[in-house]
């Protein structure tokens, strides 16, 4: 046995979730093409998307908003929302660019957010984006996009206290790597204006979600809103 098949990773567990047989089995086929990714089920309504996600235990759910029997984002808020017993990783797909379903699918726990008519390249990117534990939703928008969002839910001034318990578990490098993801940085960005290297950038933002109990960037950047941490008209 070589070294590098000792060290290989194991493939990315893909849930496609769709209703539209044609669409879904395109999905399929890309997906089952990547050598780092294995579809291990299927699910053409809300419901046994639900039901697939608990007993598979995918890495990455590909659901769609609009499906039969339970609409894409209650199933996603059943299998990846703050209520669910293990969460999932879900990558929510529609035709629709519309920033309320983008609002919602945040709200119910999604990892990112992708229009059907992305090309096949963005949607693999996107998949493996979200298995790491990363947002999809590019930096360039996310200021306009998540921060909208986070305004909406943003506590009061007299919540403030909650803010100093969030992030008294940070340290001031982690504070400050903290900031910049909430202002829409990439790692290479925030390596760059702090001055080391985007893997240390990487080892800092994994001891972030971790230190939060946050499942990936989406969650942390909307956490920085939330908390008072950053404002959607900081410049």
């Amino acid at each position: 046995m070589t070294a590098s098949s000792t060290t290989r990773e194991p493939p990315i567990r893909v849930l496609v979730c769709e209703d539209q047989e044609l669409v879904r089995v395109g999905y399929v086929t890309i997906f089952s093409a990547q050598a780092d990714m294995e579809v291990v089920g299927e699910a053409e309504d809300g419901r046994a998307a639900v039901e697939a996600a608990r007993r598979l235990r995918p890495d990455v759910v590909v659901m769609d908003i609009r499906m039969p029997v339970l609409d894409g984002i209650e199933a996603t808020r059943q299998i990846a929302g703050p209520d669910a017993p293990r969460p999932v990783k879900v990558l929510m797909v529609t035709t629709f660019n519309v920033d309320e379903y983008v609002y919602e699918a945040l709200r119910a726990g999604a990892s990112g957010f992708l229009l059907k008519d992305a090309p096949p390249a963005d949607l693999v990117d996107a998949v493996r984006t979200i298995a790491r534990g990363e947002s999809l939703l590019a930096p360039t928008v996310t200021r306009t996009l998540i921060g909208r969002f986070a305004e909406r839910v943003r506590p009061t001034h007299s919540s403030r206290p909650a803010r100093d318990e969030v992030l008294r578990h940070l340290t001031p490098r982690e504070l400050e790597v903290f900031q910049h993801l909430a202002a829409g940085l990439s790692n290479a960005e925030i390596a760059t204006e702090l001055v080391i290297t985007p893997e240390t950038v990487k080892t800092y933002v994994s001891r972030i979600l971790a230190k939060l109990h946050l499942r990936d960037r989406v969650q942390a950047v909307v956490l920085a809103y939330r908390v008072g941490l950053v404002s959607a008209t900081d410049d």
